[in-house]
């Protein structure tokens, strides 16, 4: 098992230092995570060695096509799909999920219902709403006070006219992690489909989505070490039956009827690295193993600093931490506050000077923050711990917010 100085080491960004020879401390992964250098190079070494499109009879698009199989491959191990014909490649989750909104609108009829929550990140219901405009109505579950579901309301909105229910599996803004499964079991004696936002949940917990059940789980690779892609899992032989919008020389069938031009090649072969950067984290017989036991070290180290940072900011005067505490073990490692006297802006700014990387506002999840009530405070400033993360950090951090 490696050390966390042996993980920071293969960051070159966690170098980098202010003009003052300050280094920086970055909060900001639930935004983007800092990149290892073996993706780095992935992505250059494809430039280098076979940049070409796909399905030629030469070399360098040879190459290229076993960039594209070995990535599919990999992603459908990462998400325990029943194989690489389940995973479709898109520029971002939300072109995606817009992608399936305009099948879902040849499919569903007036009157059908439409499930999503006040939680979600809006790439998880704006597309939704444009079901809209096919007579399809919108329903949403509400956000309790302390940041999580009311699941007594999910589950009494579930009827004969549900025909999908859209939901996150932990939220970016505050760090919760909902309970689909208790979800997955109300849906068990009706016929909807059954949705997966894994965006903020895929950086820190294994997925295997034959075991949750679902219908489609997108996620992005730019969250967990890797480049700027959008990945989907679809069920088999569930993308022919929805028919997306495609060209009509575009393949016919899953993964690839989804799928729109020419995909990024070098970016794909970077999101084979970040995989294989995770799975030299665990130990195991198989490359599935290897990446759940690599969960279980990042996520015990992410848990106990994010844990450590959500109590002491607790304790600070002026400062109000959103959310769950992290008794209940369901919290991803994001820690979301609010300042009594200061929009979540100006705390980043002030944070900003101190080298701290922090991010304020909504992150998407606009619904959620009105729902709160936090929307004239700017919403709330967020700090995110990844891997690279250590105690001295938060210690850096929490010294940094006690002078606010």
């Amino acid at each position: 098992m490696k050390s966390i100085d042996s993980v920071r080491s293969e960051f070159p960004s966690l170098l980098n230092k202010d003009g003052k020879g300050n280094q920086v401390l970055y909060l900001d992964g639930p935004g983007g995570t800092q990149v290892p250098t073996s993706v780095i190079n992935s992505v250059s070494d494809y430039y280098k060695e076979c940049n070409s499109n796909t399905h030629g009879e030469f070399l360098s698009s040879k190459k290229t096509d076993g960039v594209m199989e070995s990535m599919r491959e990999k992603v459908s191990i990462f998400m325990g799909a029943e194989s690489q014909d389940c995973i479709s490649i898109g520029h971002n989750m939300t072109t995606l999920n817009f992608s399936l909104a305009r099948a879902f609108s040849k499919m569903f009829k007036q009157g059908d219902e439409v499930i999503v929550t006040e939680l979600d990140h809006e790439a998880n219901r704006g597309p939704w709403r444009t079901l809209e405009n096919v007579g399809v109505k919108l329903i949403e579950v509400k956000l309790l006070k302390d940041g999580t579901l009311d699941y007594a309301d999910f589950k009494n909105k579930i009827n004969e006219k549900t025909v999908l229910v859209a939901m996150g599996m932990s939220s970016n803004s505050l760090g919760t992690v909902n309970d689909f499964m208790k979800v997955k079991d109300y849906l068990k004696n009706h016929n909807a489909l059954f949705l997966l936002d894994a965006v903020h949940y895929a950086p820190h917990f294994s997925i295997d989505v034959q075991d949750l059940g679902c219908d489609f789980l997108l996620c992005s690779a730019y969250k967990f070490y890797g480049p700027h892609i959008g990945l989907l899992y679809s069920k088999p032989n569930l993308l022919e039956k929805i028919q997306p919008e495609r060209l009509v020389v575009q393949d016919q069938f899953a993964p690839f009827i989804i799928e729109t031009g020419t995909l990024n090649h070098a970016a794909c072969n970077g999101v084979s690295a970040a995989i294989d950067f995770i799975a030299s984290l665990g130990e195991g017989a198989t490359y599935k193993e290897k990446l759940v036991d690599a969960y279980m070290f990042l996520g015990k180290h992410e848990f106990e600093l994010a844990s450590y940072l959500y109590s002491e900011l607790n304790k600070l005067e002026k400062i109000n931490v959103v959310g769950q505490d992290f008794k209940s073990g369901k919290r991803s490692p994001t820690v979301s506050f609010v300042h009594d006297d200061l929009t979540a802006n100006e705390v980043c700014q002030k944070l900003a000077k101190d080298n701290i990387c922090a991010w304020d506002g909504h992150f998407y999840a606009l619904k959620s923050i009105q729902a709160l009530g936090l929307e004239e405070k700017g919403g709330v400033t967020r700090l995110g711990i990844s891997v690279y993360n250590t105690l001295d950090e938060m210690n850096r951090t929490i010294q940094a917010v006690s002078k606010l």
